[in-house]
């Protein structure tokens, strides 16, 4: 599952980079942690390697010690802009792949020692760019066994977004009909492996280049963005998944059937709720947020080999700007992972 739009395997060979990446033979009780940090609002070049103190989790919280972290369009967002988080100083990064290193009071369902992977509470709960990070304990569920803290690392916001989307929001059945935008990008691929699961048709637009990866998913049929017009068609879907917005969002209405929905992941304009109301559709924009139940349904598909993340490339903690200044391309496939061990 390739893309020529995006090379494989990122990894830098700059021993520069390397020298200054978190030391996986660092004592555990350290008191201090290596950090993706930033002190200002800017382009990637805000964020520098940071030595910044351990943090301790507090009552019905985990600290863990990050293997792996996923980076998502969000994350390039709120480096640049004030939108949900206060000003800086700040660490971003929402997913997580780690071990449990300290448990704080009250925590029953983990130990130290216990593999997880999570999202943690979005917006707020930001910070695992990071050699370690606390969160709450339900945020988190046992990481499956069968596959790595980077690929690991790559699924939680994503995957809960279209689980979310898909699923509890627009209830997807068996033979209804769906349209991912921007099927091969980090939501959107992951969105199509669950769509298939719930036994639905999926149309999926992207660049044509990468149509062949879309049909190892499971995708039916395949739109390019580039030189074809989504709307151009009598197919009507009972779901569209929108990770675009402004007038894609509008136009999406126009393919809905009547009854159908619309789940954005950016805010809906007036225009496209006046659409959808004339249409007589739904029009909603969803806020992933962090859920236990939703992970372990994650966890469970891909115990089943039923949902992979695509990971198009790794970067070292300390590459983290560089992986910033490929993500904000909008060309990747699938997702990018930092990894800090």
């Amino acid at each position: 599952m390739t893309s020529t739009d995006t090379p494989e395997n990122l990894n830098s060979p700059n021993p520069a980079a390397a020298t200054d990446a978190p030391n996986p033979t660092a004592p555990d009780d350290s008191p201090v942690m290596l950090a993706l940090h930033q002190t200002a609002l800017g382009g990637p070049e805000v964020l520098q390697l940071t030595e910044l103190p351990r943090p301790a989790p507090g009552p019905g919280e985990i600290l863990v010690a990050v293997h792996a972290a996923g980076l998502n369009p969000t994350d390039f967002k709120h480096r640049a802009l004030s939108i949900f988080l206060p000003p800086p100083p700040l660490t971003l990064g929402w997913d997580v792949s780690g071990t449990v290193m300290e448990t704080g009071f009250g925590v029953t369902l983990f130990r130290p020692g216990d593999e997880v992977f999570g999202m943690l509470p979005y917006p707020y709960g930001a910070g695992s760019h990071a050699e370690y990070v606390t969160g709450p304990t339900r945020a988190f569920t046992a990481k499956p066994a069968g596959i790595d803290h980077v690929q690991a690392a790559a699924l939680p916001l994503a995957a809960l977004t279209a689980w979310q989307a898909l699923v509890e929001t627009a209830g997807l059945r068996a033979g209804q009909r769906v349209l991912i935008h921007a099927a091969a990008g980090g939501v959107g691929h992951l969105a199509v492996q669950i769509a298939k699961e719930r036994g639905a048709h999926i149309t999926g637009t992207a660049s044509a280049p990468k149509h062949d990866f879309l049909r190892e998913l499971g995708a039916d049929a395949c739109i390019d963005h580039r030189s074809e017009d989504f709307t151009d068609t009598e197919e009507r879907y009972d779901v569209v998944l929108d990770a675009l917005g402004g007038e894609t969002a509008t136009r999406s209405v126009s393919v809905l059937r009547p009854g159908g929905v619309l789940v954005s992941l950016l805010s809906s304009t007036e225009e496209t709720q006046a659409a959808a109301e004339k249409a007589q559709v739904r029009a909603v924009t969803l806020l992933v947020e962090h859920d236990q139940a939703g992970m372990r349904a994650i966890a469970e598909l891909v115990d089943r080999g039923r949902l992979r993340a695509h990971v198009s490339g790794t970067f070292r903690l300390a590459e983290g700007a560089r992986a910033h200044v490929l993500g904000e391309t909008g060309r990747t496939t699938g997702k990018l992972v930092i990894t800090m061990r």
